[in-house]
């Protein structure tokens, strides 16, 4: 089984840049509490650019498989929160590729990847982490978008968040994601076949956890599935209801699902 291991001092100064960037006020220092998901942040792989592809993430062949598929997308993923994870510790990151299939659906060819992440710090596992990627054909000319799914409209809770590039742009430094589909409006336009800026799925799973965080305390797990894209100029809701959690974007789509419990 193909398998990665990373180790990263969780410098609280990235974390207390995260939360500047999305607004707040900086409160982690180092012995404090990461908040759910922060580890995005961190385990960095730089490569160097000839071992880059042309969306700007590191080339495939090594942990994740090539499928032949030019177009990258997280699809979803599921947490398991066992214990938090301490700023200004190192920690160490284990991955191994749990699987992979290959389909044709309605726009073509798809290969599917499910890597497994633990994230252990002090000889303790702290997080479970199951990332789904979906790989893709460019778009063929002048193709339709799929119609979006229409998001749920009974929430209990509701909190309104705006994007810009410059938010884009900061969380792509923050986490080191080079997909170009989230600062390069051109390539995001004209090769890959979007209306702008991508949000990324990651950022919008990571609002819904604090949100999640703030109105029901400490998450035992999350599981999250990205619908349709928003894009950089949108506005969208975060929305609750019980254990379910969606993104509803401009016009009543919905952007993503999710499903929180909390310890």
């Amino acid at each position: 089984m193909t398998q990665e291991r990373q180790t990263d001092l969780l410098d609280p100064a990235r974390a207390t840049a995260f939360q500047v960037a999305l607004g707040g006020v900086a409160t982690i220092a180092s012995g404090s509490e990461l908040p759910p998901f922060f580890h995005q942040l961190y385990f960095w792989t730089p490569q160097p650019a000839a071992e880059l592809g042309r969306d700007g993430h590191p080339k495939v062949g090594g942990l994740i498989p090539d499928m032949g598929l030019p177009r990258r997308m997280w699809a979803g993923g599921r947490l398991t929160f066992h214990v938090p994870l301490i700023a200004g510790i190192t920690a160490e990151k284990k991955s191994v590729l749990e699987s992979q299939s290959a389909k044709v659906g309605r726009s073509g060819p798809l290969g599917f990847v499910t890597l497994r992440h633990e994230i252990w710090q002090n000889g303790q596992l702290r997080v479970t982490e199951w990332q789904d990627l979906v790989y893709r054909e460019d778009p063929a000319p002048n193709a339709e978008m799929p119609q979006p799914p229409r998001a749920r409209t009974d929430e209990t809770d509701c909190r309104e968040v705006g994007f810009d590039s410059t938010l884009l742009f900061r969380y792509s430094a923050l986490t080191f994601n080079g997909h170009r589909i989230h600062y390069d409006l051109d390539y995001a336009r004209d090769v890959e076949g979007y209306g702008g800026l991508v949000v990324h799925g990651p950022l919008l799973a990571q609002l819904l956890m604090l949100f999640a965080v703030d109105l029901i305390g400490p998450l035992a797990s999350f599981s999250f599935r990205a619908t349709s894209p928003l894009m950089h100029f949108e506005t969208a809701q975060l929305c609750r209801r019980g254990e379910n959690m969606w993104v509803r974007g401009p016009g009543g789509r919905q952007c993503m699902q999710a499903v929180v419990q909390s310890q």
